[in-house]
């Protein structure tokens, strides 16, 4: 199986670039209610920028080794390394992350991650 520690290090240095990336074109870093029409200091945008980074790339770790971790035990229960293995993986991974949001979303989070997972696979493959 693919090394966790790989997955979430990619996870996290490209969650921090896309934090660092929507920071950088977010409209509303240092908006004031009382005058819209003030234009952002530079040390707000950096500082927004800093924090969207780092937060972005904790969660895109967290989802990478969330997901290896589970492809992992996947094929070690299964005694196969195929493509099933990243869709069933996948499907619990999103599962998981969605099911915080209720059932429906859960199910949703299943489908969705498992269909990314196939696409990447065999894109990969």
């Amino acid at each position: 199986c693919a090394a966790p520690s790989s997955l979430s290090l990619t996870g996290f240095v490209l969650g921090g670039a896309f934090g660092v990336f929507t920071a950088g074109i977010d409209t509303n870093v240092g908006f004031d209610p009382k005058d819209p029409y003030r234009t952002p200091t530079a040390r707000e945008v950096l500082k927004d920028m800093g924090q969207r980074g780092i937060s972005y790339a904790k969660n895109f770790a967290i989802v990478g080794a969330m997901f290896s971790c589970t492809e992992c035990l996947v094929e070690s229960y299964r005694g196969k390394s195929d493509w099933k293995n990243s869709v069933i993986s996948g499907c619990i991974t999103g599962g998981a992350i969605g099911f915080r949001a209720g059932l429906k979303a859960g199910v949703i989070g299943c489908g969705g991650f498992a269909a990314f997972s196939a696409a990447v696979d065999y894109y990969l493959r």
